[in-house]
């Protein structure tokens, strides 16, 4: 594990990263989801894909990365930008798991590898949309004390910067980010997936023109007892990038 002091918006964020295979040629950057880190990704894919480079990253706020700005998803991509520039790295092919596929999409890799992506925006339930006005009635008094029976799980326990982050990410729609990308995407989802649900990949898949999807049994994390076929698919997909050039 290595850690690199990026220099953003006037602050200065310690980014911890990990690379395995650091002689191999071809560039894999591994993001992860909303509330996980680094870790969690290079357990389950580090024993394959030899031939990569691969890129492990904590992002801003999450393990041993730091957050002390409310940021963007666009934010997020920048930093690792930024990094990638320290790493001296390419954008071949760049997974994201959840809040990371959107990070991964606005990279603009050659090949794109999304695992239960977020960016498609899920109307909220009933039961949702009531909680949110009752917080918003309880904050005109002053009781912002109870702010935490009303938040989402993912933002319970969050710092103030990252509670901001939370609120900026948390429903954006990227579909035209989707439409207007231009490379090769594999999409890998859980067909029980409640968080980002099917229904999502199966429009992610629309709207980009270059792009195959693979369905697992299991949900959110299905890739944790999936992830040799979805490397395996991950190099068959960027063998056909390369027979195109």
């Amino acid at each position: 594990m290595a850690i690199k002091s990026i220099q953003f918006n006037q602050h200065t964020l310690d980014i911890s990263y990990e690379i395995l295979n650091p002689e191999a040629q071809v560039d894999l950057i591994i993001l992860h989801g909303w509330g996980s880190n680094k870790n969690l990704m290079k357990k389950v894919f580090s024993p394959y894909m030899d031939t990569f480079r691969h890129i492990y990253i904590d992002l801003p706020g999450f393990g041993n990365s730091t957050c002390n700005l409310a940021l963007t998803t666009k934010d997020y991509a920048r930093v690792v930008e930024l990094l990638m520039v320290h790493l001296n790295a390419s954008k071949d092919i760049i997974m994201g798991h959840s809040f990371g596929g959107k990070v991964a999409l606005l990279l603009e890799p050659s090949v794109l590898v999304l695992v239960s992506s977020a960016g498609i925006y899920v109307p909220k339930s009933i039961k949702v949309r009531a909680k949110i006005a009752l917080f918003k009635f309880l904050k005109i008094f002053g009781l912002t004390k109870f702010r935490e029976f009303f938040v989402a799980p993912d933002a319970k326990k969050l710092s103030e910067p990252m509670y901001q982050t939370f609120k900026n990410v948390v429903n954006e729609n990227f579909a035209d980010e989707f439409s207007n990308f231009k490379g090769k995407a594999l999409l890998c989802w859980g067909k029980e997936d409640t968080a980002t649900p099917l229904s999502s990949a199966k429009k992610i898949n629309k709207l980009i023109k270059d792009s195959s999807l693979l369905t697992y049994e299991g949900d959110h994390y299905f890739f944790m007892n999936n992830a040799k076929d979805i490397s395996q698919n991950i190099e068959k997909t960027f063998l056909k990038t390369l027979e195109h050039k």
